[in-house]
């Protein structure tokens, strides 16, 4: 009996082939857009089953990328088995039942779900298609005289097809142009995209990049150099400095604007492709009629919100009309979704913006995670190029709201978010971690990640925050940033560093801090100014600043601080640490109080005896407290573990348990509280 084996782990040379050539033309922005597009190949291999060839069809899955597609991202499908559903295909009404029908096609386990797309590559008679999203591509799809400018630029090569949205149907309709037009390489699909064949991988990719070099050529040497009109006085772009700070002033609120649906995350793009369209003259009207290629439009939803002030207004005229003009966009979604919508349909996801154009500073895009909001931004940047090459041989014609409305709410889309996994619990958490690169800070910045947030390490030592970030993930999950909590500039620079990366700020762990081991008569007022500064000082700079985020977004919050057991135990040579640990408690206390009217809620966490890890031990306070116990420094963890009631050593992971556990959602009315983690000290009970 032949070996049985993964189909997706085969070494079938139209694999290779199709894997390199997937990567190649995903890497290539002016290919397609991030997850947008698929290929795939036919080819011959032996059924582990009858031990006889039999011919698959490899195709990419449904949710990959071309850029990093692998063997295990492929649908493979039995060729013969697909084509047969020519015979049953009930029709265009009907044609959704298809993409369930393609499960009985599929050869072996593993692999990708095969997506809506599946039929457009099996049933093209050629070894190999590509299916893309090129913006010049889709410039002349959605053009308004696309089926003469195909001809024009292509002549017979490239075959117009007129839209349809994705399926069975579309499959049928360009596997017939590619039989009743030989000579043909590939289509331009109306409102779309590309899709291009080949009988080798390498012929393939050559018709791809010829149709979208030949397309961008054209666009070049023939299109208006102006194609959105003039430049409207005061729209321009604002200086660099400028901007960036007026991005980080408005982000909270719109964050908040746009999160009456559900929590948002959001990315700022400030680039000059952005700037150039939101200071031009077409702009409102452009923006008006929305994007086309359905991964656009489902990314940014059908339209975005554009803010209809110069960039000279101030930051409270923008504010007020930020406000209104959310609410209005709001109100326009749902008449949107009233005027398409059938019994059929699911219920309306959301009327929030997720595209926010601020001319001056830039594009405001948001998603339920790092990644989906930094892509929205990229699909409009997608769409911004479209429209530009639209407009300068034609007139950019999108598909019609009633089209889009077919695809946002399809029922194969809703299948497709409802496979969605369950988020974590700090999905969609934007946290603030100070002295977190080491110890306590560390591993709190590490358990936030992992439960979903996104982490803003901010350290003293900038090297040190950027290489814990890195650890964490890339941008999408950490960033690192230099921050002298003493300093009130240096802690604003940190707070406008995670609204501009992350769009706003959900949590903050006041967790910098230093310690010198002394008793009274040796401690000097330097000594007790410096830890004042850092613990006492530093946590009500950044809890200020913080509060001022917390408050204007509108969304509540969490303020930890990681104070100690000292702030309530009377232990020797420590007169100034315990007492500005003993500050940061009652700041829990009364921070409590005054934030809870705005849902921020403040808790505070004791622990006792971290040594592994930790920064201060390591900077001398280890060797100090195991002098003063009599122990040797290596052993100072065990000797706070055996006078605890559970005689267990506290390490920083324990204290990161605590923070998660108090900014989830399990004490979701818990405030004001300290949370003691010394494995049971009695003389630190809280009384």
């Amino acid at each position: 009996m032949p070996e049985m084996t993964n189909p997706t782990e085969s070494t079938n040379n139209a694999v290779t082939d199709l894997i390199a050539r997937s990567n190649r033309l995903g890497a290539d922005p002016k290919n397609t857009n991030y997850a947008g597009g698929n290929t795939s190949a036919t080819g011959t291999d032996i059924d582990p089953v009858t031990g006889s060839p039999v011919d698959l069809l490899w195709v990419k899955g449904s949710g990959g990328d071309l850029g990093t597609l692998t063997a295990e991202g492929l649908a493979v499908l039995r060729l013969d088995r697909v084509r047969a559903l020519v015979d049953v295909y009930p029709g265009v009404d009907r044609e959704d039942e298809m993409v369930a029908a393609f499960d009985y096609c599929l050869h072996g386990r593993g692999g990708a779900a095969p997506s809506i797309d599946t039929a457009m590559h099996a049933l093209v008679d050629a070894a190999h298609v590509d299916h893309l999203h090129p913006d010049s591509g889709i410039a002349i799809a959605t053009a308004a005289d696309g089926p003469a400018l195909t001809r024009a630029i292509f002549g017979d090569r490239v075959v117009w097809v007129p839209w349809r949205r994705p399926g069975f149907q579309l499959g049928l309709d360009i596997a017939a142009v590619k039989a009743e037009n030989p000579q043909a390489i590939g289509t331009i699909l109306g409102g779309h995209g590309i899709t291009a064949w080949g009988e080798t991988s390498d012929e393939a990719e050559r018709n791809s990049s010829w149709i979208i070099d030949t397309a961008a050529a054209y666009l070049t040497e023939n299109g208006d150099p102006a194609p959105f009109g003039g430049v409207r006085p005061g729209f321009e772009a604002l200086p660099e400095a400028e901007r960036r700070a007026r991005a980080a002033a408005l982000a909270p609120t719109i964050r908040g604007l746009v999160s009456s649906d559900r929590p948002m995350l959001g990315h700022v793009t400030d680039s000059a492709v952005v700037l150039e369209f939101l200071a031009s003259e077409k702009a409102p009207a452009l923006a008006a009629l929305g994007t086309s290629c359905p991964d656009h439009f489902l990314r940014t939803k059908v339209k975005p919100l554009l803010l209809d002030l110069p960039a000279t207004a101030s930051l409270d005229q923008q504010l007020t009309r930020l406000h209104e003009l959310v609410a209005a966009y709001r109100d326009d979604y749902r008449a949107y979704y009233d005027a398409h919508a059938t019994a059929d349909n699911p219920a309306m996801r959301g009327a929030d913006p997720l595209i926010v154009l601020v001319p001056g500073v830039g594009m405001f895009s948001y998603g339920a995670n790092m990644q989906t909001a930094r892509v929205a931004g990229e699909f409009y940047v997608n769409a911004i190029n479209v429209m530009r090459g639209a407009e300068s041989v034609s007139t950019y014609t999108p598909i019609s709201d009633a089209e889009k409305f077919r695809i946002e709410y399809w029922a194969l889309e809703e299948a497709k978010l409802q496979r969605m996994p369950k988020p974590k619990s700090h999905q969609g958490r934007i946290a603030l971690v100070t002295g977190a690169a080491s110890g306590i800070g560390k591993a709190t910045a590490a358990r936030l990640a992992a439960d979903g947030a996104c982490v803003v390490i901010a350290d003293l030592d900038l090297e040190k925050a950027q290489a814990a970030a890195a650890e964490l993930g890339g941008r999408d999950v950490a960033i690192g940033v230099a921050a002298n909590v003493a300093d009130p500039a240096a802690v604003q620079a940190a707070v406008d560093a995670a609204v501009l990366a992350f769009g706003g700020l959900d949590l903050v762990v006041n967790n910098a801090g230093l310690s010198l081991s002394k008793p009274l008569l040796e401690t000097t007022e330097a000594d007790w100014d410096l830890q004042h500064d850092v613990m006492a000082k530093g946590s009500f700079l950044v809890s200020k600043a913080a509060a001022s985020v917390l408050i204007t977004q509108k969304m509540g919050g969490d303020i930890v601080y990681i104070s100690s057991k000292n702030g309530v135990f009377a232990g020797p040579n420590n007169i100034a640490y315990s007492a500005t640990k003993a500050d940061q408690a009652h700041q829990v206390r009364l921070l409590a109080v005054e934030l809870g009217a705005h849902g921020v809620r403040v808790n505070g966490i004791n622990p006792d005896g971290v040594v592994r890890g930790s920064g201060i031990f390591a900077s001398g306070w280890g060797a100090n407290r195991a002098a003063t116990y009599g122990v040797k420094e290596e052993e100072l963890g065990q000797y706070y573990a055996n006078r605890t009631i559970l005689g267990r050593e506290v390490v920083p992971e324990n204290v990161a348990d605590a923070v998660a556990v108090l900014t989830g959602p399990e004490l979701s009315r818990t405030t004001g509280l300290h949370i003691p983690v010394d494995s049971g000290v009695a003389a630190a009970f809280l009384r």
